[in-house]
């Protein structure tokens, strides 16, 4: 079976703690007359910490779609090699040795996608096969270890590389003052993370099983406004509530697997905010420890939407990983709104 090795994760030199991001949302939104509540939302995300690609004063100037664009390439391809180097490394394998490569972003826009550069600079084959993801949003990094699981289970012995890149404050927009958007300003943050999932050998999670749910009728709760300025960020105020009604498909996909929900060694889910986490404790009947790593990641970096998921599991690596045959859980949430999900056990024997 396909297993996926330890990520590889980086995040910009640039830092903006909570204190600094409450401040300057007081400063720049003094007579806004919902500051209040946004200022309390803000706070109860529990970021304590995010990172940026640029220092805060030009992070909040708008040069325009053009110049943030060219700079998301131009970070992208400073930032990605280092920790797709990493990720090969961590797998034992080489550049020549990958099949496949999915990259999921969806903060920059670039045709033909880093994939194609990749590909002609880290030596990577000319017959690799390329899939980039760009309008999953946070649900992306789910989506692309289920993607690269399907790849390695019909292609036996081939090997994909992930590579989530994320520069979520390339996506500020002064011009807007939604409670949404107030709160969008003080939750994502930068980074960007690369895996491999080996189809033969390899030490981290053996996948077993993927699936994906979408809550019908709420394709409008997060969403992108493309107008001449890039991309807006909108976010209805009833996503927090969306893990009641995700909760019953995670479960499902873990009892048509044999397996208990409630009953598992591991969980690594991306974590959109604080009450994510919360409900899923409630819904899942599962301790809250259970989202230590997870929690984590929002704490020290806030949402970096795609790499979250990649990020968690890093940390999971770091605690020292689980019993050899731990049974887990993956899942990715996003646009649509989509659960991207999926199953393995912990291997420690390649």
């Amino acid at each position: 079976m396909a297993t996926l090795c330890r990520p590889a994760v980086s995040v910009p030199q640039y830092v903006i703690t909570m204190e600094e991001t409450l401040a300057l949302a007081r400063s720049r939104h003094a007579g806004h007359p919902q500051l209040g509540l946004a200022l309390r939302l803000i706070e109860n995300t529990g970021v304590r910490t995010r990172h940026l690609v640029q220092p805060i004063a030009e992070t909040l100037a708008h040069p325009g779609f053009e110049e943030r664009n060219r700079l998301y390439a131009t970070e992208a391809k400073a930032r990605v090699p280092l920790v797709v180097r990493r990720a090969l490394e961590d797998s034992e394998l080489r550049a020549a040795d990958i099949d496949m490569i999915i990259y999921v972003s969806c903060t920059g826009f670039m045709m033909p996608s880093l994939t194609a550069w990749l590909i002609n600079t880290m030596g990577f084959r000319a017959d690799t096969r390329q899939l980039p993801i760009a309008q999953l949003g946070c649900a992306a990094g789910g989506a692309a270890i289920n993607r690269a699981h399907d790849f390695c289970t019909a292609h036996p012995g081939a090997n994909a590389l992930i590579v989530a890149c994320e520069f979520c404050s390339l996506c500020y927009q002064p011009t807007d003052l939604g409670i949404g958007s107030l709160l969008s300003n003080g939750l994502f943050g930068d980074g960007v993370a690369a895996a491999v999932v080996r189809g033969t050998g390899g030490h981290g999670i053996r996948l077993e099983r993927n699936g994906s749910y979408l809550i019908p009728g709420t394709e409008d709760w997060i969403a992108y406004d493309v107008r001449a300025t890039g991309f807006h960020f909108l976010l209805d105020k009833r996503v927090p509530g969306t893990m009641e009604p995700l909760a019953p498909a995670l479960r499902s996909l873990a009892d048509h697997h044999g397996w208990d929900a409630a009953d598992l060694d591991f969980y690594i889910v991306h974590a959109g905010g604080p009450r994510i986490l919360d409900d899923l404790s409630t819904f899942l009947h599962v301790k809250p420890e259970a989202f230590r790593h997870s929690r984590a990641t929002l704490t020290e970096y806030g949402n970096i939407a795609s790499a979250v998921v990649l990020d968690a599991l890093r940390r999971l690596f770091d605690e020292g990983g689980a019993a050899d045959q731990a049974r887990g859980l993956l899942a990715g949430f996003g646009p649509g709104i989509t659960a991207e999900m999926a199953l393995g056990r912990w291997s420690r024997t390649p």
